[in-house]
């Protein structure tokens, strides 16, 4: 069971990491206006999610790998609370899903650390 969640997880990795790649104008909307240098977030963001997520479902440094998801998640979290903020820029995601997405990156950030953090787990 350990081994499929970290599959699924690496492989969410890598999908929302290629997303940014396929829309990047979705995720550029995300960016909320203090951050410089959108378009290099947006990218940057994206190679980061497909290189962890490939570590994860390659089983390379999955601690190191872990750690640095919870970084990610973090570093991603202003552009979230920026779309429940601004509705009005996310016409296709109703409000309710828009605010649900935020306490969603605590279980994120829980399946990471149980998956691939908790001082137990072997690397």
């Amino acid at each position: 069971m350990a081994k499929i969640s970290r599959l699924v997880l690496g492989i969410g990795f890598i999908f929302a990491g290629v997303m940014h790649f396929i829309n990047p104008d979705f995720y550029l909307a995300m960016m909320p206006p203090y951050l410089p240098w959108h378009e290099f977030l947006v990218y940057f963001s994206g190679i980061i999610e497909v290189a962890l997520g490939a570590m994860v479902v390659f089983g390379v440094q999955l601690r190191w790998a872990g750690i640095a998801m919870v970084l990610l998640l973090f570093a991603v979290f202003p552009a979230n609370l920026h779309m429940a903020l601004n509705p009005q820029d996310f016409p296709d995601v109703s409000t309710t899903a828009l605010w649900g997405r935020l306490p969603f990156q605590a279980v994120f950030l829980l399946w990471v650390y149980f998956t691939l953090i908790r001082p137990e787990h072997k690397a």
